[in-house]
């Protein structure tokens, strides 16, 4: 079992980042007293399986924000779906998803966001659960509904207006998407490139093999066990370059993976860390918003490459059709 201990020291940290990153063990001693897990997994996998007693809303992603802008969705259907599925942010909870998805960390956000104060995030996930032997089960639990009156806290997280100030005070800003994406040549917004000043350190640096995602799409691999986190030592070898002291911001494309690069610096001790939530998804709107390897979305080639998949589609259909009418 992985050394988590260094993650569990959260006194004097900032107030939406504590939370423990949690081990098997724990969340099997907190089944027995009763504590809500939420698997913020899409309803379909949660449906093949999932942590005995499991509560889910589908795919978090999904459930609590806008397909569009990524932004929270009215606080009032949010308190809906919570509600419905009987989680109480304010009790003990806690989340899980794969191994490594930065998804339950943007749980563990969620919670805080709508003034938790308890919650925790299982890293390992139902990978870890599988992989210790352990019942999986496909039987959806219904906890008691609950009446929901949440208040969001902004101040947990940082908008555009303040991430444009805040480069002015020179902090520290850590983007945690890809090396493609912060270079520019991966464009997922309006515009590619990185925001002047920010140290690019991939989210899945945290994970003990970053390359674990691509071995398993090579089938170099044979699971995701690549996926947990490093140990407390390389963890801080990894960030040796940052100050713990000084303002922290970090980013990705909606802040999902932000959310778990954040989670582990402030157990690494660092001392005001912030997600900047709309990421680079909000700040490449702002067209007069400073970025570095500004690359603009080519539509026209968009345009084109979907003509040829449409042509190819259409072949495809009639070979189908074809084939069909020459079967007895």
């Amino acid at each position: 079992m992985r050394n988590y201990l260094f993650l569990l020291n959260f006194l004097c940290l900032p107030v939406w980042a504590m939370g423990n990153i949690v081990d098997t063990a724990f969340v099997l001693e907190a089944q027995k007293r009763g504590v809500i897990i939420w698997d913020v997994r899409a309803a379909e996998a949660y449906q093949k399986g999932h942590i005995p007693g499991a509560v889910s809303v589908g795919a978090i992603a999904r459930a609590l924000r806008n397909p569009n802008t990524e932004d929270f969705l009215p606080t009032a259907q949010i308190e809906k779906a919570l509600g419905a599925a009987g989680i109480d942010p304010s009790k003990e909870i806690i989340v899980y998803s794969t191994r490594g998805d930065a998804s339950a960390y943007l749980g563990l956000y969620s919670l805080r966001y709508f003034g938790g104060t308890q919650g925790h995030v299982y890293h390992d996930g139902i990978d870890g659960w599988r992989g210790a032997g352990l019942t999986i089960s496909t039987n959806a639990p219904r906890l008691p509904p609950v009446t929901l009156k949440l208040t969001p806290d902004p101040s947990l997280g940082i908008d555009t207006s303040q991430m444009l100030a805040a480069q002015k005070r020179g902090v520290q800003i850590i983007d945690a998407r890809t090396v493609a994406e912060f270079s520019g040549n991966d464009i997922r917004a309006i515009r590619g490139g990185h925001i002047p000043g920010a140290i690019n350190i991939p989210y899945e640096q945290n994970w003990a093999d970053p390359d674990t995602a691509l071995k398993l799409a090579r089938k170099q691999v044979a699971d995701n066990s690549g996926m947990s986190l490093k140990s407390g030592q390389e963890l801080k070898k990894l960030y040796a370059a940052l100050d713990p002291e000084k303002e922290t911001i970090v980013y990705c494309q909606s802040g999902t993976r932000a959310s778990e690069t954040a989670v582990v610096l402030s157990k690494l001790g660092f001392k005001n860390v912030k997600v900047y939530e709309p990421s680079w998804l909000g700040y490449a709107a702002v067209l007069n918003a400073p970025a570095n390897n500004e690359t603009f979305f080519n539509v026209g080639a968009l345009n084109t490459r979907l003509s040829v998949m449409q042509r190819r589609i259409e072949q495809l259909e009639r070979e189908l059709a074809s084939t069909k009418a020459r079967q007895p």
